[in-house]
């Protein structure tokens, strides 16, 4: 039994499928357009409520405008076992991705809209809810502020945080002393430890560094040796919830007692298994699909 908590945006995907990327002022068709949910904080808690069971509670805190979007995004995080007693409705749109796909990979432009409003000034239930987690889970399409405030919180209350700082920037630094786990990218990486290598990053924080490597899979630095867990090869079909389902299954898993190498081989087993299938969110993995995947390991217990 775990109880998870994500704070974090709460989005619609505007997805758009092409064989070529216009050049400026130049028009292109499409192939293919959809509207999928998206946002990293519920696709994050989407990725843990898949993977649950009926002992455990995963809550989203977040907000949604008062449009048909937020409907449709609110069913779906309900759909998906998912406790929104914390999710607040605000003036402002509903955040939206545009989102487009080519040659197997993405391209996104993000519009906060009523994830910009997320704040931690008139919290109260909020705050007790936190303390009796197992884990807390942050991401970056919410305010620097609201994440700081809250990764203090949690640090002083002894709660553990997984950070993932996407899309990156430059304040996410001071929030490392906070948190316990930080999964950056290859990318997220370089921006946040400008003029570092590799190595020194990793060393610098043992056991809290996660960096991803896409194809490469991950690594991070046990204390004594950098540890890499490979990626496994998939048929590629939409790698646009890749790293969400990666952050989402190794949230589910530490708080679950797994240990660090343990957690990564899962999460990277979920995100083979996510970008099989079509949108952010379609090809999350449930715990029993994972089960019948070869790569699942007997030892991974969950209560």
């Amino acid at each position: 039994m775990s109880k998870i908590i994500v704070i974090g945006s709460i989005s619609m995907d505007l997805v758009m499928e092409t064989n070529q990327i216009p050049n400026q002022g130049e028009t292109v068709f499409g192939e293919q357009f959809s509207m999928v949910p998206g946002g990293k904080g519920a696709n994050q808690a989407v990725a843990i409520g898949r993977l649950s069971n009926e002992r455990d509670k995963v809550y989203m805190i977040g907000a949604v405008g008062k449009d048909a979007f937020a409907e449709q995004l609110l069913m779906n995080l309900k759909e998906n076992q998912i406790d929104m007693s914390f999710v607040g409705t605000v003036p402002q749109s509903t955040g939206v991705a545009q989102i487009t796909l080519y040659e197997k990979d993405n391209r996104i432009i993000y519009c906060p809209g009523a994830n910009a409003k997320v704040s931690t000034n008139d919290w109260q239930e909020e705050w007790d809810l936190l303390k009796n987690a197992d884990l807390v889970v942050l991401q970056n399409e919410i305010s620097h502020e609201t994440n700081l405030a809250i990764a203090q919180f949690c640090h002083e209350h002894q709660v553990k945080v997984i950070y993932n700082p996407a899309p990156a920037r430059k304040t996410d630094f001071e929030l490392l002393e906070y948190v316990d786990f930080i999964t950056p990218n290859e990318y997220e990486s370089q921006q946040l430890f400008a003029n570092q290598n590799q190595e020194a990053m990793l060393k610098a924080y043992p056991n809290k560094l996660i960096v991803t490597l896409g194809e490469k899979g991950s690594v991070f630095y046990d204390g004594n040796n950098i540890k890499q867990v490979p990626a496994i090869k998939s048929e590629v079909v939409d790698t646009t919830g890749a790293g969400d389902t990666f952050n989402g299954a190794l949230a589910y898993a530490l708080a679950n007692q797994l240990s660090t190498e343990s957690a990564l081989k899962f999460a990277t087993l979920a995100s083979h298994l996510s970008v099989q299938k079509f949108g952010a969110q379609g090809g999350m993995p449930t715990l029993e699909e994972m089960k019948e995947n070869k790569a699942y390991e007997k030892e991974w217990t969950f209560k």
